[in-house]
This record gives C-alpha cells, structure tokens and sequence, in this order.
C-alpha cells in the first residue's frame, strides 16, 4: 500500500515546528543573528507567529532595543492574547523602560492566567514597592509566602518593603528568616545591616557587612554601606577612615584605570560649560533641598545643565528639577560602562557627583573618568577615595586647612560656606516657644536614628539633669518601629533619664507636618560626631535655635559652617561641657527665647546661607576655576 500523503497544512506546520526549534537553539546559544533570520523567514510566511514575533521581541530586549521589543512584544500579545509568559516578558522590557504602570498591568495580566506563578508576584511586587506602593507590594510577597513559604527572596523583598515603612523589627525578622534558608546569601546580610543602622545598631550592622563582604568581596554597594555606618560611630580615627576609602579605590577603581581615553573636548577656558549632575536624589530628599536652588539659578548663558536621574520615583520636587535642567537623562537601567559612555558622548566638561558612597551612587561612572573634570559635593561627608574624582566642594570651617591630608580629591573650598538652603515654600508659621505655656524647657532633635549614638544619648541625659524640669521630645523617621522606640526608651532609662521625660516619635504623613512639629521645641540639639544639615536649617527656619558641637572631621563641623554663615556662631560648642553650658544658658532665658524665635526665620532668609543667586555664582566660579586650570594642563 501506498503511504498516505502529509496535508500540506501539517507538513508546513512541522516545517515551522522544526524552524522555531532551530531559532531557540540558536538564541539559546547566543547566536542572535541567525535566531532572527529564521523568525524573519517564518514571520514572511506567517505574519502573525506569535512565538516568532516574540522570541525576536526577547532579542531585541537583551539587544538593548527595547522600543523595538514592546513592538514585536505587543504584537505577540494580540495574537495570542492568553500567554502568560508573553504578558510576563513585555511587563519586564517595560520596567527597564522605567514605564511602571505598564509593567503593573501586563504583571496582573500574567496573574489572571496563572495566580500562583510565584515569579510573576514577586515581580509585581518589586514594581510596586520601587513605585512606593508599598501596601500592595506587600501583599504580593505575603501571597507568594502563602504559596512558598521558605522563598528565601520573598521574605528579603518583604523585608525591604516593611523596612520602607519603618517597620524595623518585622523587617529584620523577614531578613532573618531569610538568611535561615539561605545562610551565605550576602544580600541579605547587607540589607539586615542597614535595617540594624536605622534601629541605631551601628557595631551590629557592621558586622553584618564584614560578613556580607566576606562572602562576595567585589559587591561595592555593601562596601558603600559599610563606609556610611563607619561615620556615625567615634570607633574610627580620620586616617583609618581615609584608609578604608583608599582600600575600596584599589579595588574597584584601579582595574578601570588602563582604559581612560584622553577626553576630546574643546579646551577653551571661557566657553559655555556643559556640567552634568549625577544624583538618585532628584526627589523629595534633603540633596535636593540643597542642590536645586544651584540648579535653578545657573546662568545659561556660561552653563549648560545636564541631570542624570539614578532613580524611578518622582514628584513634584523631581518636576521642578527636571523643567530647569537643559537636558534630562533617566540612567538608573543602564550600566556603568553605559552611562560613562552616554556622558562622553554628552561631551560634559564637569561632571559633579551628589551621592559619595551613599545610597544608589554611581560611583564606578566617576571610576572610569568619562568626563575632564569630576567633582564630588554635597551627599557625603568624606573623600571618595577615587583618584578619578579631581575635587571635593566644601568650605573652611567643614574642613580647616590640615585636613586636605584626609581626602584624594583636591579641596576646593567655597567662601562663606558649602551650602545654599532652600525652604519649603508650604512652610508653616513660626509659633512662639512652647515654654512660654508648657511651663518647662523642651530640647529635642529630629536627627537621623543613626546619629544618636549612645555618646549623645549620655549627654542629652546629662543636660536633663542641669534644667529641673526640662523634657526632650526626639522624632524620626525609625521610631515608628515600636521595638526601635522602646530600645530608646531602654537607653534614655538606663542613662538615668525617667520615661515621662522623654518622647519619642516616629514618622508624619508630609513635610509641612513634619516642620509644623517643631512648634514643640524649645531649644533644638545636634548630634555628634556627625552633624544634621537638614535638620539644622529647618529648625531655624521654624524659629529654633540649634546647639552644636564642633567636631574633627566633615561630618562632625557642617554645624560649624551652617550655623556662623547664618549668623549664630554664639551656638557653637567645643567641648561638651560647652555644649551643655550653652544649651542651659537658652533654657534660662525663656523670654530671650521668644523674642529670638520672632526674628529667628528673617535673619536666616537674609544671610548667605539663603542666598541661591550668589550660591550659584560661587559655584560656577569654581566649577570656571578648575576648568581652566584643566585647560592648561598637558
């Protein structure tokens, strides 16, 4: 008998079967061109191929086309719109396109066909939580923990985002839990660390880094960490912290160095200089509150702005910024190498850094030296340790002169201070000082947790004991965890000061609550050795005056300059004997108090400190200074 013949619609059906194989094979392997090949050939005989339009999709993704892989994404979508996987991969092309909602809908999409894909929630998840919708994105981890209940990486992503509501405790539990499943996951132990910093645990996170770096020695994000933490503790003298910057240049910058290329850029002293900002901070954050009164006073016709955005939340802060700047870069997906490129191609004369080794840097851009000259400013209180990096902007009262021998970068030390405070313009009205009717003197801080090192907490006890009667009232962000305010609680008792003394409060809805609190102050005091800077200017600004205590490096003296380029160096303590003397003297003068306090917010916004226009000349001045000496150089 005869064979009977194939039906030429299964034989071409096989012949495609056969063809996709080839192409996967071939993707899988790396060999793009010839995957796209055979999906064009496909695509000529079937148009809509939805396994050849989105295969071509995912190579046009790890291509770095992504316009033209949410085309061919979408197209695969609409021809067969059940695919979960499809929805999955166009939500992840959306994300690098930093387009949230996008990437929200195909997530939810994917969900309604497979509701327990673990996978797809925690993606969904991690969109939300980076969006700052942190309710929703918890109840994706709690339904992947629901379906898995040893997902180690659930409970990390759960962590991160009840650590971003300030539930400390339960975060470090989550990490914990973790770490039990996965003990040798350094990831974990960097982010059990810095929920252990913003419980105030310094020497706890500290060891959670050492461990951390000792199994993956090469994450520069946990060495940034570890340097941050070391500052707020008096554990490290000044050169073994320049040290520990210097051992991470070794690591991460000198294997970059043989590959700076000359830079090609005009090398005429007074033309119009393109400066690019490099900051994740282009937000509702205290850089901002300082960089964008700079950013929007340049003059255009000597400056062109240029902002690299390192982060996808944005606001209102974000709008004003952005609408200033004359050229706006989101570069928070692309890589380092990307982005030194992008600058380069840019042709940026100055790129100045605003992070240092804080959060979301872009620290290993600076290490390959894509622009002339590079600038460290405002976001961090000490040298980068980056040869890369020609100068750090500061002031003579931050860093006195002796102190160059602390830092890599050339200090360029701006006149009248490093500073330029812009305030809220919601900013609600000075009260009169809470003493005149609470019968009592009330101190108080709104510092970061970190800096309330047990030093400070003796101290602050100790100023208690000199004022009969005086009460402190702390609020930060930390102190909504419950188990954080009562370890502070513990700390105050233990230093001898009773409870009822003592108040501490957490986080307030907005910003205008926030400064409307200082209304319950009195007197405001710094932490040591690190300084607040925020802080300091916004209690002035509601009309209360801060004590500080001049310390020995950068983050122990930002008080010093704020406060004498204000026009109160009558507030500057030596010593903290000195410092508890000043802080009684305030407290004795309740009606020195109130007369002070009406006048407090008009002298700030007359003095230097306030003064954005003359600010962005000093600036532009430097940033001319170090140009031209860059343009006489061989």
């Amino acid at each position: 008998m005869t064979a009977p013949d194939i039906p030429k619609s299964l034989q071409s059906a096989l012949e495609h079967h056969k063809a996709l194989q080839s192409a996967l094979e071939h993707h899988k392997a790396g060999r793009f061109s010839e995957a796209k090949v055979i999906c064009q050939k496909l695509l000529e005989a079937k148009p809509d191929h939805h396994k050849a339009l989105h295969l071509l999709g995912l190579i046009a993704s790890q291509e770095g086309e992504y316009d033209s892989a949410v085309e061919l994404m979408n197209r695969s979508v609409q021809a067969s719109p059940s695919n979960p996987v499809y929805y999955y991969n166009l939500g992840s092309v959306y994300n690098t396109q930093n387009k949230a909602d996008e990437a929200i809908a195909c997530y939810r999409k994917a969900l309604e066909f497979r509701p327990d894909d673990t996978e797809t929630l925690n993606n969904l998840g991690n969109t939300l939580r980076d969006q700052g919708r942190l309710d929703e994105a918890i109840a994706c981890y709690q339904r992947v923990l629901a379906i898995r209940p040893d997902d180690a990486a659930a409970l990390n992503n759960l962590g991160i985002a009840l650590k971003g509501q300030r539930k400390l405790g339960e975060a470090i539990a989550c990490y914990r839990k973790a770490l039990a499943i996965r003990p040798d996951e350094a990831g974990f132990l960097k982010n059990l660390g810095n929920a252990l910093k913003e419980q105030g645990k310094i020497e706890e996170a500290m060891t959670c880094y050492r461990e951390s770096l000792a199994i993956k020695p090469d994450d520069d994000r946990t060495h940034n960490s570890k340097l941050l933490a070391a500052h707020y503790t008096n554990l490290y003298q000044p050169a073994e912290l320049f040290a520990e910057h210097l051992k991470f240049a070794a690591q991460f910058e000198a294997p970059l160095k043989p590959s700076w290329c000359p830079h090609p850029n005009s090398r005429d002293p007074e033309k119009r200089l393109r400066v690019g900002y490099i900051s994740a901070d282009f937000r509702n954050h205290a850089v901002a509150y300082f960089i964008e009164p700079v950013l929007t006073r340049h003059d255009k016709s000597r400056i062109e702005v240029f902002c690299y955005y390192n982060h996808t939340r944005q606001d209102s802060l974000t709008d004003r910024i952005r609408a200033v700047a004359d050229h706006w870069v989101s570069c928070q997906n692309m890589t380092d190498e990307q982005l030194a490129e992008r600058i380069r191609a840019d042709g940026i004369d100055i790129l100045v850094d605003l992070a240092g080794h804080t959060g979301e840097n872009r620290l290993l851009v600076f290490a390959r030296k894509p622009a002339p000259v590079q600038v460290t400013y405002l976001g961090y209180p000490d040298t980068t340790g980056l040869s890369a990096i020609d100068y750090r902007l500061t002031d003579a009262l931050s860093d006195p002169p002796g102190q160059e021998a602390f830092y890599i970068e050339k200090l360029g030390r701006l006149p009248g201070g490093f500073l330029c405070y812009q305030p809220l313009a919601e900013s609600p009205p000075v009260a009169p000082p809470p003493a005149l009717t609470a019968g009592h003197i009330t101190f108080g801080s709104f510092n970061n947790l970190a800096k309330i090192n047990p030093g400070v907490v003796a101290l602050w006890v100790k100023l208690l004991e000199r004022v009969p009667g005086a009460r402190l009232f702390i609020k930060n962000l930390s102190f909504t965890d419950l188990t954080t305010r009562e370890r502070y609680y513990g700390l105050f008792e233990k230093n001898g000061a009773p409870r009822e003394r003592v108040e501490l409060m957490g986080q307030t809805p907005t910003h205008v609550e926030h400064l409307a609190l200082y209304s319950r102050l009195d007197i405001a005091l710094d932490t040591f050795p690190y300084n607040g800077t925020t802080t300091t200017c916004e209690a002035m600004w509601m009309g209360v005056p801060v004590i500080t205590l001049a310390g020995s490096t950068h983050a122990g003296r930002v008080g010093v300059s704020l406060l004498n380029n204000s026009g109160f160096k009558e507030w500057i303590a030596e010593t903290p004997e000195h410092y508890l003397s000043l802080a009684a003297g305030l407290a004795s003068e309740i009606q020195g108090l109130a007369a002070l306090r009406t006048g407090l917010r008009e002298r700030l916004a007359a003095s230097p400190l306030c003064d954005g226009r003359a600010f962005a000349r000093k600036i532009e001045a430097a940033y001319r200074e170090m140009w031209r000496k860059w343009c006489c150089s061989i």
